[in-house]
């Protein structure tokens, strides 16, 4: 109030205006911290009309909310009831099990489980276990992806199980290391890796050497779990013989999609990225001819110009993406907003790099519509949630109370 005074006093009523006029932009423009050319935001109602945004045509590092991209794309190339197939084929000469994979990125320990029961066998017991891995290209390298134990720079694969990873923990009333995870055995092939870390409990990832080996040991387990003798060992092998069965995943490609953006699983996304590569261009999958797939997509369906893209995950600091091709993915992806995780009324993901914070969803309007928003920060930068709850506010005032 005395501020006000000697403002009034020193400088008249029109700077008063200004200040006031200052101060309500405060709760109006969602950018007042934000640095204008390390940050883009856009928002819109749910026909694609602009509401407020900055720098929407600027590209910026998207980090996760690229997921959402590749969820899109993966459930227009693939199909809404998509499974993943795994096929299999019992040699009753050599007694031999052909496994054959195609990238399904939910091969779990229950899977897993499930297509063993699911194998008729005329006989007690296998001989070898032979894994074929040829529908993904021996040499794949995503880009951003380093060499740490962390689970998002898990190795890909035509056949994988349990994302690559291997979750354990100390008991200490037996005295040694057991499963993270009660429908996984911890098998001793792995012991030597769990004891190199020095932890007591957490999750490693395999090298990709043990990777091809994982889902045959972890079948093998299951077999002789009930009564089926594996008398052989787990190789790599091509799968010669086209009478095999094809077992498909409990889980459509929604689903698929749903743990993808709940979890910002890594190696879930470049999994579909290199398995609609695929489905596009042929086997074996690569990285080039995911990435071109995702691409085409997005100019035909999205009619979005030019991306810079270099895997599915966002885990690269060079893919780049605008506010406003992101709000394009976003229309595109209204259908399957539900598969977002959920705050309230905000149906979102988001994304963490160093120096980058972004998110990208939907917020619920009091009028039930969805109003698409998208958030780019590139820089270490306070403004990003206060930007956040002033979309929201927007939101609140622009759909009614």
């Amino acid at each position: 109030m005395i501020l006000i005074e000697m403002i009034d006093k020193k400088t008249g009523a029109g700077f008063i205006f200004f200040l006031i006029v200052f101060i309500a932009g405060l709760f109006i423009s969602p950018c007042v911290y934000a640095e204008s050319v390390n940050t883009g935001i856009v928002l819109a109602d749910d026909q694609g009309n602009i509401l407020f945004d900055q720098n929407r045509e600027k590209q910026f590092i998207p980090a996760s909310i690229l997921k959402i991209l590749t969820s899109l794309a993966s459930i227009h190339i693939l199909g809404k009831d998509y499974r993943f197939p795994t096929e299999y084929f019992f040699d009753a000469d050599s007694n031999d099990l052909y496994i054959k994979g195609f990238g399904d990125p939910l091969f779990i320990s229950e899977v897993i489980e499930k297509l063993c029961h699911e194998i008729n066998l005329k006989t007690g017991f296998i001989r070898h276990i032979i894994l074929d891995q040829a529908y993904f290209s021996e040499q794949i390298l995503v880009p951003g992806k380093g060499n740490s134990l962390n689970p998002y720079d898990a190795p890909v694969g035509a056949l994988c199980a349990n994302f690559n990873t291997i979750m354990f923990k100390w008991n200490n009333q037996e005295n040694r290391f057991i499963s993270g995870e009660p429908q996984t055995p911890l098998l001793p092939f792995f012991l030597k890796d769990i004891q190199k870390t020095k932890l007591r409990q957490g999750r490693i990832i395999l090298t990709k050497q043990h990777s091809l080996l994982y889902p045959g040991l972890l079948m093998k387990y299951f077999f002789e779990k009930n009564n089926i003798k594996v008398t052989g060992s787990v190789l790599q092998g091509k799968f010669k013989i086209n009478e095999g069965d094809s077992f498909l995943s409990p889980f459509e490609i929604k689903e698929v999609a749903r743990k993808l953006l709940t979890y910002s699983n890594n190696y879930i996304a470049n999994q579909l990225l290199l398995t609609i590569g695929a489905k596009t261009y042929g086997t074996p999958a690569t990285l080039e001819k995911g990435v071109k797939a995702v691409k085409l997509f997005s100019k035909q369906n999205l009619k979005l110009g030019h991306v810079t893209i270099l895997e599915g995950s966002g885990i690269s600091r060079s893919n780049l993406i605008s506010p406003d091709q992101m709000l394009k993915i976003l229309l595109e992806f209204m259908p399957y907003h539900s598969l977002l995780k959920r705050r309230d009324n905000d149906f979102f993901k988001t994304g963490t790099l160093s120096g980058v914070r972004t998110r990208a969803g939907y917020i619920l309007g009091n009028n039930n519509r969805l109003y698409p928003y998208a958030i780019m920060v590139n820089q270490e930068n306070k403004s990003y949630e206060s930007i956040r709850k002033k979309l929201l506010h927007m939101v609140s005032q622009i759909s009614g109370k």
